[in-house]
């Protein structure tokens, strides 16, 4: 099978609007939670959540046209546009028709549908809804958009898989190239869901943190004291390349996607399995697709959301998977710093692991005062500072409600 290479990166986040900010954000141990500002909160058991802060769309895209996209849209569009500047694909380096689109998003336009609901609700009864509604709100659309954008007419659609979406995406992607269906293919997830119903629904399933007054430190992967996740938004896009297609014109390799792999957990809707299987599963996949054993492995980007059950869950599997390795890792949830993106947070991950293995260092898990005593003390969660440490293969993890488990193994490229 062809050989699968990233080529561009492009990132929208609660700790940074491109690469370069994200890229920072990640070695300084940033947190992105700050008070709600997109409605009143107050009457909400959470009043925070990391949201994406001073971005300007307008420096990207016409009035005219923001109108007509929901936030996670824009995010998006923003962050791909990025991917692709940094690929430097450009007309006639490329065949159009072997161009691809395959984006993830767990809820997509939600604020869109809240807000026309609301207008309804509000109103005399008579529906006058936005026209834009309908294509606005549906999770495919962001794969559309880029892919009318830019002319791209290779494969084109949207996973759905609640917080694994994007890494379903990118795995997905990673076939179209290898099997020789699509030369290139822009992959990645957005999500904007911090609003009302969204933060609702997760606050009476008490998946949220509740700590108001400390959110800057809310997310806490691991400790001892972790009461849930904080909401999060943005996107995150790759560009995957295959590697003679890519060598052809000159691109420069950011890394390459060795392995991929997905499962189901078939115990729960929204806990894990208490020992990890589904987790467990996923990753001696991902390493078998690899041809990779675990001891070539030096970094793992987990799910860890801060939940109670979900963090004690992951690490166990890991311990499973990599035995005494698992000692000699680094882990560490990027989570801790910008918040739980769900069906983008594989992506924004897969950049995080993707960077740290370019400019040597690991992503910290930030926010970590006690231990818990139901964890291994002698695992390596990279706690509160970012770690030197050459990375040459790393591996993503994304799980969500339903069961879903995707892993991605990435590895410095070698030609």
């Amino acid at each position: 099978m062809k050989r699968v290479v990233i080529t561009g990166i492009g990132a929208t986040t609660p700790i940074g609007n491109n690469i370069a900010e994200y890229l920072e954000g990640l070695q300084k141990g940033k947190s992105g939670t700050v008070p709600i500002t997109k409605f009143n909160a107050e009457k909400f058991k959470t009043t925070f959540a990391c949201e994406v802060t001073g971005l300007e769309p307008e420096k990207f895209m016409e009035r005219r046209e923001l109108r007509r996209l929901d936030d996670f849209t824009i995010y998006g569009m923003i962050s791909s546009d990025e991917a692709i500047a940094m690929s430097g694909l450009e007309e006639g380096n490329f065949d159009p028709d072997r161009v691809g689109v395959i984006w993830g998003s767990g809820i997509g336009g939600l604020p869109t549908l809240e807000a026309e609901i609301e207008n309804f609700a509000n109103g005399d009864g008579t529906p006058r809804y936005n026209p834009f509604l309908i294509p606005k709100m549906i999770i495919d659309i962001v794969a559309g958009q880029i892919s009318i954008k830019h002319g791209f007419r290779g494969v084109n659609y949207a996973t759905v898989s609640a917080c694994a979406s994007s890494t379903h995406a990118i795995a997905n992607a990673f076939d179209y190239i290898r099997l020789g269906r699509n030369d290139i293919v822009i992959t990645g997830g957005s999500e904007a869901s911090i609003t009302k119903v969204s933060l609702g629904g997760f606050s009476s399933m008490k998946a949220l943190s509740t700590r108001n007054d400390d959110y800057q430190t809310a997310s806490r992967p691991f400790d001892k004291d972790r009461d849930g996740f904080v909401l999060g938004e943005g996107a995150g896009a790759l560009v995957l390349e295959e590697l003679e297609h890519a060598k052809k014109r000159g691109a420069t390799i950011y890394g390459e996607v060795v392995g991929a792999a997905a499962t189901g957990d078939a115990y729960h809707i929204t806990a894990p399995h208490p020992e990890g299987l589904g987790a467990r599963n996923v990753m001696k996949l991902a390493l078998q697709d690899a041809n990779m054993n675990p001891e070539d492995i030096d970094y793992i980007n987990v799910h860890g959301t801060s939940t109670p059950l979900g963090d004690k869950a992951e690490t166990l599997a890991i311990q499973k998977v990599f035995g005494d390795h698992a000692y000699k890792l680094n882990i560490s949830s990027t989570k801790s710093m910008t918040g739980h993106l769900l069906g983008a947070a594989g992506a924004i991950e897969a950049i995080a692991g993707v960077l740290g293995m370019n400019h040597n260092f690991v992503p910290p898990t930030i926010n970590h005062f006690t231990d818990d005593p139901e964890l291994d003390p002698k695992l390596n969660l990279t706690f509160n500072e970012a770690q030197e440490r050459q990375i040459n293969a790393f591996l993503s993890n994304t799980f969500g409600f339903g069961g879903h488990n995707s892993s991605v193994i990435i590895r410095k490229f070698e030609a």
